[in-house]
């Protein structure tokens, strides 16, 4: 079995997903590796948490929640912390083929849902 070794960083990480099981899923597979894990239900107690700690070295976050999709999160998320990683996840992959407006935007920059930059995935 892979795991860290003793001497490498832990990761302040939020997992933000609506379904129970795929929220704990993620956490408990993260605790394994000894990072730092902090869940959220939805879009808005994510928002309340980063704006609470500053931030976190990673958000993990379903895309397809009621309330708030992913991307709108990803979005609200860059307005007060521009360079927080995020790192979106779905089992809908048919639901990304719907035109939205990409988290990471180049205003006069056409994209798609093909097109991406290094680390950011098709938002």
């Amino acid at each position: 079995m892979l795991s860290r070794t003793d001497n490498a960083p832990r990761k302040n990480i939020l997992v933000v997903d609506d379904d129970p099981n795929t929220r704990e899923s993620i956490k408990l597979l993260l605790d394994i590796d000894r990072h730092l894990v902090t869940v959220a239900s939805n879009g808005m107690e994510a928002l309340e948490l980063i704006q609470k700690w500053g931030g976190f070295d990673l958000v993990i976050t379903d895309y397809l929640m009621p309330g708030m999709l992913g991307d709108e999160l990803a979005r609200r998320i860059r307005t007060f912390t521009p360079a927080q990683p995020i790192l979106m996840v779905t089992a809908y992959v048919e639901k990304l083929n719907a035109p939205r407006q990409p988290a990471n935007n180049n205003p006069g920059q056409p994209r798609n849902h093909h097109q991406s930059t290094p680390g950011t995935g098709p938002f």
